[in-house]
């Protein structure tokens, strides 16, 4: 991939990332109406202070994206986070699942571009 390329769309997911992770404390996002099943999926998340957990894991992302620090590392960690959004959404709010998309999108590329990084994880024992 060419490098300027991927310096913009890191420092679009790491902004994406660091904006969204923060909301998850500081809720400065208007929380959009969902289905009931979502809205008490959601509910329980949010009383575990498991959206805390998926909060600090966006944030941290954004940061190692931005200083292009342990972004390989990051990129796998953030797959559960993007896998999880897209089904949340595919399963109880397909209306709102086009920020999911792009975040398991934008995380696939990035996992595609650290793919060198990952060939000592795949080589058989």
């Amino acid at each position: 991939m060419n490098p300027k390329l991927f310096l913009v769309l890191r420092v679009i997911f790491s902004v994406f990332l660091i904006f969204f992770g923060l909301d998850h404390f500081f809720n400065y996002i208007p929380f959009p109406e969902m289905a009931p099943e979502a809205n008490a999926y959601f509910a329980n998340l949010l009383s575990t202070y498991a959206m805390h957990i998926v909060g600090v894991v966006e944030v941290t992302a954004g940061l190692a994206f931005l200083f292009n620090k342990f972004g390989a590392i990051m990129a796998l960690i953030l797959m559960s986070v993007s896998i999880n959004a897209v089904l949340f959404h595919l399963s109880l709010d397909p209306e709102k699942i086009y920020g999911a998309l792009v975040l398991l999108i934008l995380n696939i590329i990035f996992l595609y571009h650290y793919r060198k990084n990952y060939t000592a994880l795949l080589k058989p024992v």
